[in-house]
């Protein structure tokens, strides 16, 4: 069975626990206590709720899946970089090992 199907399942469900809750309260009149009452009846608004948000966020049967697009590979050549590249690089040829003063661990 799909999502959306069980969903929909599930609201009709909920949609029942109200309607029995609602005649459970209306028979019971004051022989259940009414803090009692009010809280179930509190606990299946939630739960209706909570079921609506669960079919608001999930996407429709018929739209369909996409997929991600392929990825792109680069190759790197084996050739050696062009040594212009550091010409003016100074001090920079030391970098990641620290100052040209200082020695690596």
């Amino acid at each position: 069975m799909a999502l959306h199907d069980e969903l929909t399942a599930v609201q009709r469900c909920v949609d029942d626990l109200v309607r029995s809750v609602g005649r459970l309260e209306q028979q019971a009149d004051g022989a259940l206590a009414g803090v009692d009452v009010r809280r179930v009846r509190t606990d299946t608004d939630h739960l209706r709720e909570s079921v609506a948000l669960l079919r608001a966020a999930t996407p429709p049967p018929s739209a369909p899946r996409t997929e991600p697009p392929p990825r792109e590979f680069v190759t790197i050549p084996d050739t050696p970089y062009d040594s212009s590249l550091w010409a003016n690089a100074g001090d920079l040829d030391d970098e990641g090992l620290g100052g040209c003063d200082r020695h690596a661990p």
